[in-house]
């Protein structure tokens, strides 16, 4: 964080995403919810651990509907299961 130039008036998006397979039963209701968890577990992480500033980070929730792979495979969900950090200017 300190190394990003202060003129750029930035945030970091933790996007979390599952894979297709519903959820059955837990904590959450269904992938969104664990999705939203997943994101902001990082945040949380960025925050507490790393001393990201919380004004600069949102989490955010995609559960299976951007998959990267779309196929029904082991391999294609493990893919499909993953947390995503993108710097964008707000």
């Amino acid at each position: 964080a300190d190394q990003i130039p202060d003129t750029i008036d930035w945030i970091i998006r933790v996007d979390g995403h599952t894979d297709d397979i519903p959820i059955s039963g837990g904590v959450f209701a269904d992938n969104w919810e664990l999705s939203q968890a997943r994101a902001l577990s990082v945040v949380k992480f960025l925050t507490e651990r790393l001393g990201f500033p919380p004004q600069r980070l949102a989490a955010t929730g995609f559960g299976e509907f951007r998959p990267v792979d779309p196929a029904e495979t082991s391999e294609a969900r493990a893919q499909n299961r993953r947390i995503e950090l993108k710097l964008t200017e707000r």
